[in-house]
This record gives structure tokens, sequence and C-alpha cells, in this order.
């Protein structure tokens, strides 16, 4: 009996150190960076402690803590205050997700950990990985990838990982830490609002808004994330703790850094009205596990995290102090593995520092001519041959921009560096025709301005000149943070001006310079030919010339549908089936579809796809299979499709979106050659979340669709069957 005793307490001791074993499975490195920041907290006062709990937090001389330099990096880095420029511009993040090329962005976040780091930058709040809801008054578009939850993973993994580095050279020298935002559904609000009002199911969060935030984590392995300035079933993201404790930290298993979003803290109290004071919302933000107080430019009314607010509370509850201790070694954690602490701070002269190169400022210039739309191309008017052009008209209050006084050029988008130089439209079409064309350039309109004093001198460009490109959209000045719009039509008089230069009868070519979908109908209607070209960074005007006049194919697609207007939306392919009865599911007075929908995109060549094939039709709910498509150029230019499969389970124990994206492959083909694309189908392609939102595959048929946009017609169809 004593014996079988002891054989059970030894197989009880043993099963209790082997599960201590299996959780502890950091690495060396981590160890040791866990011990550093230990040993290190033991030393520090609160007061040391608290000070460290801001973004800026100066250096601690006592102790050796260094100062962690931060930035935005969203295409490019960004100094937020102390303000220089000479950084490399690229695309957009709408603008980059529309290469639908994860390797490139990749790539542009490698290069700017690059700069960040020549300036001194280690910690930086970029990516965005909100999924757009479909609603683009909303002005913060333009900074995430797209409406659908997979396409924005794939991006926003691409990031992170060219941004942070992987396996050994992650945080490096040469990479910087990201911060993935906004932590979650930030976009899911009712009037297009920044930061506005929200409210949403746990099945729309977790199906739409979790994923990308999810593949952050566990693929990218995400040092920083920032919560929402919104709330989440009545309770405020930056003090929620289910979102980020249980989902955050518990379930998804991330160990990083947690940073307000700016003043979030102290909103508590005065946007959201549920701390009566600053302390309180500091408490309950730590409680949450918010580890840092963003605080951008140091206005001591809205700090949190800080002595004035802190102190003397944690003093008289030393039980508190746990939550500023969790904090705290969190941050320094973080200053650790970028090796900070082993490093002297950068001596940075602001007057000659130049962080970009050429070799970035070209990659930029290669993003932008993979990232332009053909939206429209009736008659083939685009590309223009130069030899039947003698004069050209440029036209609109997008196709130049100045060198600004103060701040960056409004049509490289919001969160933009000032680049060394910009080439506008205009400069890369006098660029790329030299003497051979007489370029005819009048403005016609000022953006923000109901004036038409310019439209005579347009019109007599027009009618002096063989054809037209006509430079619209929109700007920083009318879209981006803050910048929320309640119609989506052209912004001023740039409809008239349309109307105008179209009645001169020439050949027109549109192109939209802007930072959100638009209701652009008249200019879909009666304008031949469309170029989307979003902000493509410092090098916009060299790839729109080369796209207008045939050195570029287009071969960019749209990753967010265009509404036909206000009234319809959310407009977005992410759509559970409709009413069947006498409504039909439509609008009275109006189409319901799409503009321009989610994955379009045109080419001076064409394609013709293939019926998909399985490796296997049949497979089993924990099996995977292969499904093929041939692509073929059946044009006389070569050019770039990109290849989308979409998925639908036809029947399950939950109502489901009529497809989603599970798949994409941008391919280059040759006048008559065929290529064959081939995607998985598995586990990650064909779960659903079951009515307990558990991610599982359920028996049944699947609607496997594959082609070049998510609209019907554009789709070959295969039914897969799980047993």
């Amino acid at each position: 009996m004593k014996k079988l005793f002891f054989l059970s307490l030894l197989m009880l001791i043993s099963s209790v150190i082997s599960c201590q074993q299996k959780k502890d499975n950091r690495s060396k490195k981590d160890k040791e960076i866990a011990n550093k920041v230990q040993n290190l907290i033991s030393k520090m006062t609160l007061e040391e402690k608290i000070a460290e709990m801001t973004q800026d937090a100066p250096a601690n001389e006592r102790l050796g803590i260094p100062f962690m330099k931060y930035g935005e990096a969203l295409h490019g880095l960004w100094l937020v205050l102390d303000y220089y420029g000479n950084t490399t511009v690229y695309p957009q993040a709408i603008a980059a997700a529309s290469t639908w090329q994860p390797e490139l962005v990749k790539k542009m976040a490698s290069q700017t950990a690059k700069e960040a780091r020549t300036l001194g930058v280690t910690h930086v709040y970029s990516p965005n990985l909100d999924v757009i809801s479909g609603d683009p008054r909303y002005g913060r578009v333009e900074e995430s990838y797209s409406e659908d939850p997979y396409l924005v993973s794939r991006m926003g993994v691409a990031f992170i990982q060219g941004l942070q580095g992987m396996g050994d050279e992650r945080f490096d020298e040469n990479h910087v830490m990201a911060t993935a935002k906004h932590f979650i559904g930030y976009p899911e609000n009712r009037r297009g609002i920044n930061g506005g009002f929200s409210d949403m199911s746990e099945r729309r969060l977790r199906e739409v808004y979790l994923p990308p935030f999810e593949a952050a984590i566990k693929e990218a392995k995400i040092g920083s994330l920032m919560p929402g300035h919104q709330d989440y079933n009545g309770v405020p993201n930056h003090m929620n703790t289910w979102l980020l404790k249980d989902i955050l930290r518990d379930e998804l298993g991330f160990d990083g850094l947690i940073v307000s979003d700016n003043n979030d803290i102290a909103r508590l109290g005065t946007m959201h009205f549920i701390a009566e004071n600053r302390t309180k919302s500091a408490l309950l933000g730590l409680k949450a596990g918010v580890d840092m107080d963003l605080v951008i430019g140091k206005i001591e009314k809205l700090a949190a995290y800080n002595t004035k607010v802190l102190k003397d509370t944690i003093t008289q509850n030393p039980e508190l102090e746990k939550y500023i201790d969790k904090a705290t070694s969190r941050i320094l954690k973080a200053k650790y593995q970028l090796g900070l602490f082993d490093t002297k701070p950068k001596e940075i002269d602001t007057e000659t520092v130049y962080a970009g190169k050429k070799e970035h400022q070209d990659f930029s210039y290669e993003m932008a001519k993979k990232a332009i739309i053909l939206l429209k191309n009736d008659k083939n008017v685009l590309p223009l041959d130069l030899s039947n052009i003698k004069s050209l008209a440029v036209i609109g209050p997008n196709a130049h921009e100045n060198r600004p006084k103060k701040g960056t050029y409004s049509l490289l988008g919001g969160y933009s560096g000032l680049p060394p130089f910009y080439v506008s439209a205009l400069d890369g079409i006098k660029a790329k025709v030299g003497e051979k064309v007489k370029i005819n350039y009048a403005k016609g309109c000022d953006l923000l301005s109901n004036s038409k004093a310019g439209f005579p001198a347009a019109i007599a460009a027009a009618k002096k000149s063989d054809a037209v490109i006509l430079v619209i959209g929109g700007s920083r000045k009318t879209g981006g943070e803050g910048v929320d719009r309640a119609d989506l039509d052209l912004y001023g008089v740039q409809k008239e001006l349309v109307q105008a230069i179209h009645k001169t009868g020439k050949p027109v070519v549109a192109v939209l310079i802007n930072g959100r979908p638009l209701s652009i109908n008249y200019v879909a209607e009666n304008i031949p030919s469309i170029l989307e070209t979003w902000y493509l960074g410092m090098r916009s005007g060299d790839a729109i010339a080369d796209a207008i006049f045939g050195d570029v194919n287009p071969g960019g697609k749209l990753t967010v549908s265009f509404p036909r207007s206000v009234g319809q939306l959310p407009v977005t392919y992410l759509e559970r089936p409709d009413f069947i009865g006498s409504g039909k599911g439509q609008f009275k007075d109006a189409d319901k579809s799409p503009l321009f929908p989610f994955g379009y995109g045109l080419s001076y060549t064409t394609f013709k796809y293939s019926k998909p094939t399985f490796k296997d039709a049949i497979i089993n709910t924990d099996g995977s299979t292969t499904v093929s498509v041939d692509v073929t150029n059946t044009g006389k230019r070569a050019g770039d499709e990109v290849v989308q499969m979409y998925v639908r389970d036809d029947y399950a124990s939950v109502g489901r979106y009529n497809k989603m994206l599970k798949g994409f492959e941008r391919i280059s083909l040759e006048p008559g050659e065929t290529k064959t694309v081939t995607f998985t189908l598995g586990f990650d392609e064909l779960n659903i979340l079951n009515q307990q939102m558990k991610k599982v595959v359920e028996p049944g048929t699947f609607t496997i669709s594959v082609g070049a946009s998510s609209q019907e017609k554009d789709l070959q169809k295969a039914t897969l069957k799980v047993k």
C-alpha cells in the first residue's frame, strides 16, 4: 500500500514538473531578460516605476534605464513632434494592399525599420489592422488594408515581420517594435465618425475583426498593441478586461506591451464618463493591463499615468503596486528586447540627417506601379500612344502640389513623413513626354473651394489638346484621421469641372488621387478611362505616367468596394443572404450593387480562367485538399492578374457571409501564356464559428469560387464535399 502511495505521489510530482516545463517554453534569451527586468524592478522606487509608464519616458540615469523613442511608420517613418524630413514615403496602406503582394509590404516595412533606427526610433505605432466596415465616410479608410479580414491579416503579418524581423533578427539593430492597432472593431461605428459609438455581436468581432490580430500575435509575434478609443458591449476598450486579458492575453497568448491610444486612459472619465477623476481612470486602465499612457505633447491635464495622479493612492494602498510593477516590467522588457540597454543613444543632427536611401525611393516607385488600378477603359483609350499625341492637357486640383513650408504634402495621405522630394502627376507626365508633347496645364479649381474661376482656363487647355488627363479626388485635407464626411461625392466643384471638360469632346482619362472610395457616378458613366491610384508615395507621378503611356500595365485590384451613394452604406462584399420575399433585398429607388466591387481591377490585356479542379473533391472534416485553376493571357500585352479564391459553407449550423476570401496570388503572364494557380483547402479555409463560438469544419458541401474579383460574373465555381 505504501509502495503504491509513493508511486502515485512520484507520478503526481513528475506530472507537475512536466506541466511546469511545458508552460515555460521561453527561450534562453527571454528568460535572461525576465531575470534582468525582475532585478531592475526590485531596485526602483515607486516614482521611478511610474515615470517609465509614458510613451517618451526620459532616461533614468541612476539605474541606467534608456530612453525609448517612438514614431509612426504606416507607409514610411514619421516623427510626430520633433519632426524632420528626408525619410522615404511609400504608397499609403490602402494603396500598398492594392498590390495584393504581401512580400512588397514586408520589404517596405523592413526599409522603414532601417530608417527608423537611423533616427534613433525603436518603437512605432503601426500597422493599422482595422478591417474597413464598408462605410467610407470614416476618414481612416486609407490607413488600413481592406474590408476583408483575410487580406488584412496577410498584409499585416508581412508588415510586422518586415518591421520587427523574425527569428534571430527580431528586434535587432535593423528592426524596431511594431504596434498593432486599434484593438478592436474600431471602424464598426454607426455614423462613420472617428472614435464614434459602435455596437456589434461577439460573432462579428470574432469573424471579421479578430483574425488580423490573431495572425499578428501567433504568426508575426507582434511586440506591442494599442486599444481603440471606443467601447465594446458598453465597456471602454481601455478598461475592458474581457478584451485585454481574457481574449488578448489568455486566449491569443499575447505577451507584449499594451500602449494606450492618445489620451485614452484619461478619457475613461472625460469621454466615457465612467471614472470620476484621473486616479480612478488610471487604476481602471492598469487593472485591465494597459501598460503605457500615450499623451502626445505631454499635456499634463490629459495624463493619467504620472506621480501626481497615482503616487498617493498607491502609497496608501500598497497592494495596488503590483499593477505598476507589471506595467513597468513589460516596458523594461521591450527596452531589453530592443537592445537599448546595450547601446548608447544616437546623436542626431536634424539639419543634415538623411534616413532614406535611393534604393528605398526606387522601391517606393516599384510599389506604386504595382498599386495602380484600372477601373474603366472603354474603347481602349489607355494607354495613350505618344506617336499620336502632339499636345496633352493636364487638369485638376490634384495634378500638382508644391513643397509645403511646414508639415508634409497633402497628396501623400495621413501619417506621412516629409520626403526629400515629391513627384506630382504633372511632374511625372512632363518627365515622361519630354519635348515630344506640349503640356497644357490648368488647375481648374481648388480642392477646398467652390469657385469656378479657373474653369475657362481649364476648358481652353482641353480644347487645344489632343487628350486630357484629369487629376481629381481628395487629399489629407478631405480625408484621414478626424476628417470624416457626410457625403462621398467629389469635394467642392470637381464634379462640375469633370462635366465641363467632358463637354469639350476630347478623350479624357480620369486619375483619382484619394484616400477613400468615392461615389463618382458621373465619372464612371461618362469618362472612358479611370485610374485609381490612391496615394502612391513620393514617386507618385512617375508611376502614374508609366500607366498612362503603357510602360506599366495596371495590375492592382480594389481592396474596398466603391458605393454609388451614401444611402447604400455600408457597402462591402461581406454580406449575408438578403430577404427573398417581395422586397428581393433591393432598394426601391437605387441599384444595390457597388459602383466598383471588392477585388475588381482591369488590365490592358485580357485573361481567361478554366474551371477549378480539386486534387480530392471529397475529404474528411479533418482533411485537406487543393484547388487549381489555369489562367491564360488572351491579349496582346504582358500583364499581371490577381487570382482570388472565395469559400462558402453551403449549409451550416449558423448564418454565414455569402463568401469569404481565403486565398489570392498575383501572377505575371506574357501574351498567350498560361499558368496554373493552386490554393490549399483545409481547416483554416473551411472552418466556421459554430453556435458555441468554436472553430469547426462541418460536414456538407462547400462552394469554392475562383476568379478575377468578388462579383459573381467574374468567378468560376466548383463544389467540394466534406464528410
